[in-house]
Order: structure tokens, then C-alpha cells, then sequence
């Protein structure tokens, strides 16, 4: 009987060091996950940024262009605390960052001495900077909802993270037009 309850002890035991070490795995990949975020808010603010500086510097050669340059304003003052918004929200903002920046290349094309200019080319080198970063936070916040998904979604895991209110996480999604195949015309 003794060695009854002895084993039944170490059975418990055992439950309770599993149960515990896969609810820290589970906060650690959550953790994980809010730092990655984290690093998109940044590259985002970065860009968003470099944006209104090459914004600045295209108004003064392009003083009739105020469509485009007023859109950028207007997306400057709708700026959100990036650290309260939700993904869904953060996508939102890229995307129309990603139109805004396009609406400035369209603005520059009609400029060739902008295009020439050196503040011009230092800013176009920044902003594709702030893209390889933004891209590498994207893949960095993806792997880690990836690895979170897989602990929250597979047995015996998926237990634990049930019980504790776990759910899986949503991807940061490419914007619709950057998914479609690129034609290339000579």
C-alpha cells in the first residue's frame, strides 16, 4: 500500500513538473512574440520617419503636387501609439505607408533633378534600409507565432494550452499587390 501511494506521488509529481514546464515554454514563446512585434513597431516608426523626411524634400521641388503630398500629411497626423495597436491595425498602417511612398515615387519620376539630388538618393537609401528591417522583423515575428502555433495546436501541449487560455496567434501578412507575380515588359 505504501508503494501504492509512493508511486501514485511521483505520477503526480511528474504531471505537475510537466504541466509547468510547458506553461513556461508557452509564456516564453508569447514573450518571443511581443518582442518581434516590438521590432516591427520600430522598423514601421523608421520608416514612417525616413518617409516624412523624404516627404519634406520632395515639396520643394514639387510645390504643385499636393494630393500626394497632403495624403502624407494626413497619414502623419493618424499616426497610432504603435505599442497599443493591434496586428490587424499595424498591417493597416504599413499598407498605407507602402501606397504613400509609392504616390512619392510617382512625384519623384516627373523630377529628374530630384532624383538627382544628394539629400534625395541618402533618404532612398534609408528607406530601403527600413524595408530590409521591416522585412526582417516580419520573417522574425512569423517564425516565432510559427513556433508558438505549432506548441498551442500539438498534443500533448495543446493541453496545457488549453487549460491555460493559449490561443494561436495571427501571421503578418504580405499586402495583397506584393503576393501577385511581377510582370516584366522591355
Amino acid at each position: 500500500m505504501e508503494g501504492l501511494i509512493i508511486v501514485i506521488a511521483i505520477i503526480i509529481l511528474i504531471l505537475i513538473v510537466w504541466f509547468i514546464a510547458g506553461y513556461n515554454k508557452l509564456q516564453s514563446l508569447s514573450i518571443k512574440i511581443k518582442e518581434a512585434e516590438s521590432g516591427i513597431d520600430v522598423a514601421l516608426t523608421k520608416r514612417f520617419d525616413v518617409l516624412t523626411k523624404m516627404v519634406e524634400v520632395v515639396k520643394g521641388y514639387a510645390k504643385h503636387e499636393r494630393e500626394t503630398l497632403e495624403e502624407i500629411v494626413k497619414l502623419r497626423n493618424t499616426v497610432i501609439d504603435m505599442s497599443r495597436s493591434t496586428l490587424e491595425q499595424k498591417q493597416e498602417y504599413a499598407k498605407q505607408m507602402d501606397h504613400a511612398l509609392r504616390a512619392v515615387n510617382v512625384v519623384v519620376e516627373q523630377y529628374p533633378e530630384l532624383k538627382a539630388s544628394e539629400n534625395f538618393k541618402q533618404l532612398q537609401v534609408a528607406i530601403a534600409d527600413c524595408e530590409e528591417h521591416l522585412q526582417a522583423s516580419r520573417r522574425l515575428y512569423n517564425a516565432n507565432v510559427s513556433s508558438y502555433n505549432h506548441k498551442v495546436q500539438l498534443f500533448p501541449s495543446s493541453i496545457i494550452a488549453s487549460i491555460c487560455g493559449f490561443k494561436t496567434k495571427e501571421f503578418f501578412e504580405a499586402e495583397e499587390f506584393k503576393r501577385k507575380d511581377v510582370e516584366i515588359k522591355f
